[in-house]
Formats: structure tokens, sequence, C-alpha cells
């Protein structure tokens, strides 16, 4: 993956990251806040040489007590040390557990000892450092005490008295929220990346990439309306998703050039992925267009135009397809453009044969004929075999893809299944696209009230090329009267 492939990530899971973020913040907060408040007292001792005061002493003495320093230091944690301060202060511990309390230390070159004792009282923390300190100079005299008699050589003097410190040093607030924001950032982060590794879904036009190179010939934008109003005439003219179909109109025009696949089948890997409203959509936006339309409905388990455009269902396509009714008498008028719909008919035993016939080769020639072009819905590729079977008598397919809802897998198997049979794909349609976000369409954000005259000729002349007898109004009503005479005989 490069830079942009984790940009991507980071603003698919970026609430996922902040979240985490915080996360990480109230733990460190929370730590800060039960953890009990421990403060550290410290005092400091300087190590000396008794002598007689002449320079070579002075050298040989400075020169011994350095040698002694770190065995003073280890002195201190010990019991002959520790033992006094506890009984002098009468504290209910005992030499071990004060021992991991109290911390002695030295400077490189130098006869002074550190000392420092922590405690969740300040006073406390003061009173035994300062014992400790009052001990080791006392033990320190008692073991350089020559046994001969006489005084010790070595001097330990308090330089530095304890003190009371006015401000905990641990919990460190700063610190454990500093932490705390560095771990959820980094576990956000680490989250976000695993989530869209395992998550094989196909989200955006990135992820479609990866499975094929096929043309995208649009994305849909998502319209929560959609459920209840699914048609393209039931939404703004400047609404997003309007607009999505609009462009996968004009996109199919330029993946058809020549108008060699006057019939177009649209199908999807799995059901549920919107390829029936896309087809209805597609359709409508084609007719609006000026194209003489005929709009099938070939999927002869789940059939679902008929529900959406208010058609009668039981006399249609299986009508036709076994010879109990003609063509003309089948094709329902719907809208006030030239749109024909030829609903399911009644749902056969036998649907992937009937699809499979030569009369349906036969009926798809004959609607060539008449027809600018032909819009087919058919059932998904993977459950069943129709719309593999179908794909071998249109000249096109477009995949449907839903947003979130297709795995790649998926995608690659049903493009596998269309490329067994030579069908040609025009291209992949995109469903349930966000309007914002890395995966949002760039065509939906395109409002109609908002581009300058500019962009609205240019968009003239996109509708204008859109049309295939653009510029003659006439033509296009005469042809769509005689197709509607031709399928009445006349009447």
């Amino acid at each position: 993956m490069d830079l942009r492939d984790y940009l991507r990530i980071l603003r698919r899971n970026w609430i996922l990251v902040v979240a985490a973020t915080l996360v990480g913040l109230l733990g460190g907060g929370a730590v800060s806040l039960l953890v009990r408040p421990t403060y550290k007292a410290q005092t400091q001792l300087f190590v000396a040489i008794q002598g007689s005061g002449t320079l070579t002493d002075l050298q040989q003495g400075n020169t011994f007590s350095q040698a002694r320093v770190q065995s003073y230091v280890k002195t201190v944690t010990t019991p002959v040390v520790l033992r006094p301060a506890i009984e002098a202060l009468g504290l209910p511990t005992s030499v071990d557990e004060l021992s991991h309390r109290v911390t002695a230390s030295t400077d490189l070159n130098t006869v002074l000892i550190n000392i420092s004792v922590s405690d969740n009282s300040p006073a406390q923390a003061a009173a035994i450092a300062q014992a400790v300190a009052d001990s080791l100079v006392k033990a320190v005299d008692n073991l350089e005490k020559p046994k001969t008699g006489g005084t010790s050589p070595v001097s330990l003097s308090i330089i530095t008295p304890a003190e009371a410190p006015l401000a905990p040093s641990a919990p460190n607030v700063v610190l454990n929220l500093v932490l705390g924001f560095i771990g959820g950032l980094l576990l956000g982060l680490v989250a976000a990346i695993l989530r869209s590794t395992l998550d094989y879904r196909i989200s955006g036009e990135a992820d479609l990439r990866k499975i094929t190179d096929a043309p995208l010939l649009g994305g849909i934008a998502f319209d929560q309306d959609a459920v209840k109003k699914p048609l393209l005439t039931q939404t703004a003219a400047q609404s997003p998703r309007a607009e999505s179909f609009r462009q996968l109109r004009t996109n199919l025009q330029f993946a058809n050039v020549g108008g060699v696949a006057k019939t177009v089948l649209l199908t999807s890997s799995l059901p549920g992925e919107g390829k029936s409203t896309t087809a209805t959509n597609l359709a409508i936006a084609l007719a609006q267009a000026g194209q003489t339309v005929c709009l099938i409905d070939a999927d002869l388990r789940r059939p679902m135009l008929s529900e959406y455009l208010g058609l009668e269902r039981n006399s249609g396509l299986t009508t036709a397809l076994v010879g109990a009714a003609d063509i003309n008498d089948l094709l329902q008028p719907w809208g006030n453009d030239d749109l024909f719909v030829l609903t399911s008919g009644q749902i056969p035993p036998n649907p992937s044969e009937l699809l499979g016939s030569e009369a349906m080769r036969d009926l798809l020639a004959r609607l060539e004929k008449v027809f600018d072009i032909i819009v087919i819905d058919a059932p998904p590729l993977l459950p069943v075999t129709d719309a593999a079977v179908l794909s071998q008598y249109v000249g096109g397919v477009v995949v449907v893809v839903g947003s979130e809802r297709t795995k790649r897998h998926d995608l690659a198997r049903a493009l596998s299944a269309l490329e067994l049979v030579d069908a040609k794909v025009l291209g992949i349609a995109l469903n349930r696209l966000p309007t914002k976000g890395p995966d949002a369409y760039a065509y939906n954000y395109y409002s109609y009230d908002s581009i300058s005259p500019a962009q609205e000729q240019s968009r003239k002349s996109l509708q204008n090329i859109e049309t295939p007898n653009s510029g003659f109004v006439e033509e296009i009503y005469e042809g769509s009267m005689r197709a509607e005479s031709h399928f009445r005989g006349g009447k």
C-alpha cells in the first residue's frame, strides 16, 4: 500500500481512530485520578576525611573518600541504617518494605551522597529522609572507627536537610495524558489498518480496481428516501441521486460508441445490490434524453419492476416466450417519454431454459429493430445461471455493485462467469455510494442550482451527445409514433 491507501484508510476509519484516541486520553486521566499521590523528599550528605590539613593529606583524603562513597551509597538500604530510622520514627513497616522506598545515589567524581524517600505523606517522606541520613552518619562513624580506638577518619555531614515537598512526584498527570493519547492513537491506527485489511467489501472505486479494470460507468449516490421513492421521477432533478443516473446514462453512451450494443443487460453478483432500481432509473434517464426505450424484467425468480412502476405483472415476458400472446399486446407504456415496459409475466418453473431459448433470441432481435435501446433487468449471477445464459444474446452487460455489500471475491466470481460465456462487459455501476468521504463519486457533488452558465451550456451539449438523433425532435417523435403503431398492430 502507498501513502494514498493509508490516507484513504484513515478517512474511512477516522471515527474509530478518534474514539481510540479519546479512550486513551480517558485512560490516562483515570490512572492519574485513581493512583494515590506519592511525594518524594530528598537530602544530601558530604563525605570528608579528617586529617592534619596538609596538601598531601587532603589529596589522599579526597581520593580515599571518593573510593568509599560507593560503599556508603550501598549501605543506605541495609538494616544497619534503616532499622535505627524505623525505630526512631516508630514506623509500622519492615526494613525490606522501607528499602523499596529509599534510594541513594552519588554523582561521578564527587563525595556527595543523595538520599530520596517516597511516601504518600509529604511530611512523612521528609521525616524518613532525615532519619535515614542521620542513621547513615552514625553507621559510617561506627563502621569506620578504628578497632584500636580513637575517632573515625571519615566524617559525613548533612548539607541539604530534608523538606516536605509541595507537589507530588507521582502520578505525572501530563505524562499520563500524553502516553494515553499516543497509545490510543496508535491503537486506533492499528485497528483501522487491521479492519481495512480484513474487510473484503467493496466500498469505492479504489476497492473495485483491485478486482477489475472494467470501466466505472458511474457511481449512484445513496439516498435514505430511495427505499420509499426508488424512481428517478420521484426525486428532485438537482439531487445527487438524479445526477448519478444522468452521469451513468452519459458514460454508457460513451462506452457504447456507435450504438453497437442496442441491448444492455444489468445484473449483479448477489441479490440486494440495487440492480432492479438501477435498471429502471437508467431506462427512465435514457427515455428522458429522447430515446425510445424498452425496459424488460427478465428476473423471472424475483421480479420487481412491476412493483416499482405500478404495472400489470401477470402478462409479460414469459407470456411472449411461450407464445400465449404477441409482444405488441404485452408492452406497457410508462410515463410521458418513450418508455415501454415488458414485465416478467407469470413466474415459470424453468427460468434458465426460457431465457436461453431461441424464442428469447428472436424476441430481442425483433425489439432491436424498433427501439433505440433495450434495458434488461436480469437475476444476479452467482445464485443462478439466468444472467450468464441471457448475456450471450445481448450487446453488453453492466454489472451493478452495491457499496459496502459486495465482497471482492463475489465480484471476481461474477465477472469470471461472464467471461466464461464471452459476454461483453460494458462497465461497472457502483450503487449506494456516500455523497461525502473518500468513497464518494465525484459527479455527485454537482447541482444545477449552483453551476455557472458555461457549465450549463456544457451540460446541454452532453445531452445532445446522449441523444442519437439530437436536434431532430420531429424525427424522434415520428419514430416513437411508428414504434407504438408497430407494436399495437396499427390500431
